[in-house]
């Protein structure tokens, strides 16, 4: 039977209670709910002072996990957290560690034979100057991949990545990294009405702002991914 998933990602604080009436229903004809990061209302340096609605309305609509995106992190671990209070769904981020190499949030999840994992765009690196202020390190996206499809791909009878590094890297990701059956990603903003096929990978990319949620049906036997983009325009 074809697992039906809705996607989403890069809301910058438009998840409004507008939009979650069209997604609210989407959301009935999906098995899981992905978001990819970025959906805070706060900027990249903000240290918020109160929890981000976009919380509470992912919870409302059961989303599955989210990957954070740039505007959830913060070189203060405190601010970091402060960013994702709130969250009730596992946060999936394989390449963010804190200075001793421990990894911050969990790599991934299993739901029903189905492998999650997350990656994120560097913030700051080994090589970076500006690690000398950060609490967190974030490692090489591609390479952390790699590792975990190592890992996951004999356990899952379908590897799904949620990615917040940008269009063009999820292509390289793809060739880098066999084994993956689909890339939801977020961070560039590409807006594909379709998901592109990439030798045995499909990506998916939804757009900005909250103008669209993807809502796809996957067949794990003939490795095909249908489906398209929804208006979350607020209507009236």
């Amino acid at each position: 039977m074809p697992l039906r998933i809705l996607h989403t990602g890069d809301f910058h604080g438009k998840l409004d209670p507008k939009r979650l009436v069209p997604l609210k229903a989407l959301r009935s004809q999906a098995e899981l709910y992905f978001d990819c990061g970025d959906g805070v209302s706060f900027g990249n340096l903000a240290i918020p002072t109160k929890i981000d609605p976009v919380w509470q309305r992912l919870a409302d609509l059961s989303c599955t996990a989210t990957v954070p995106g740039n505007r959830e992190s913060h070189v203060l671990s405190s601010a970091h957290l402060k960013k994702l209070a709130g969250a009730a769904q596992p946060i999936l981020c394989a390449n963010l560690v804190d200075r001793a190499g421990k990894p911050v949030h969990q790599a991934s999840v299993v739901v029903d034979g189905v492998g999650i994992f997350g990656v994120m765009v560097p913030m700051v690196t080994e090589r970076m100057a500006s690690k000398v202020i950060s609490d967190y390190l974030w490692l090489n996206p591609i390479k952390t991949a790699k590792r975990i499809v190592a890992e996951l791909r004999p356990k899952v009878e379908v590897l799904i990545a949620l990615t917040h590094i940008g269009y063009p890297q999820d292509v390289a990701l793809v060739g880098e990294c066999p084994g993956i059956d689909l890339i939801l990603g977020g961070h560039s903003h590409t807006l594909l009405e379709e998901p592109v096929l990439h030798g045995e990978t499909w990506v998916a990319h939804t757009g900005s702002h909250g103008r669209f949620a993807g809502l796809y049906s996957y067949d794990s036997g003939t490795k095909t991914l249908s489906g398209s983009l929804h208006s979350l325009a607020p209507s009236g």
